[in-house]
């Protein structure tokens, strides 16, 4: 199964392509789609909304996960991440994918056996779970590879559309 995780943000949104088949992962591709702060809001959630089309067309993924808006403090981050989110969302329907939604909670369970981790221990994890050399860069990539093995080692995934 190939499953594509995302960690929404509007000037980072990491993803983390990766197959898992008989309880063995393999990373397929993992980075980031940045949009420059100096766009409008619109353009940048136009760069985030082809940047998944483009990457569900290369992939073509059976499961999209990406991670449930984790509301802070701020009012105003948390608004701008729901944009980033809903035209992520809106791109991975368009795509007749999958998708599935987990609280950042649930991720650090799945991956570390811990809902309360630290962030650098669910990045250890995924280096190890992986295979990887070294844990990817920035944070949201390693957090968007945590997703998609969330979803791999999930058995009740929180369906929230289903196109297919």
């Amino acid at each position: 199964m190939i499953i594509l995780g995302i960690d929404p943000g509007i000037a980072i949104t990491g993803y983390g392509v990766i197959d898992y088949e008989g309880n063995k992962f393999s990373t397929i591709d993992y980075g980031a789609i940045t949009t420059e702060a100096k766009l409008a809001m619109p353009e940048r959630l136009l760069i985030l909304n082809k940047g998944i089309k483009d990457l569900a067309r290369k992939y073509k993924p059976d499961a999209f996960a990406i991670e449930e808006l984790f509301f802070n403090k701020n009012v105003k981050t948390a608004l701008t991440v729901g944009h980033a989110r809903g035209a992520i969302i809106v791109a991975a329907c368009e795509e007749g994918l999958n998708i599935y939604e987990y609280t950042p909670l649930q991720v650090k369970q799945a991956v570390v056996g811990y809902g309360r981790a630290e962030k650098h221990q669910v990045q250890q994890m995924v280096k190890m779970i992986l295979n990887l050399n070294e844990v990817p860069k920035p944070d949201d990539v390693a957090d968007a590879l945590a997703i998609a093995i969330c979803h791999a080692h999930s058995s009740r995934a929180g369906e929230l559309f289903r196109i297919k």
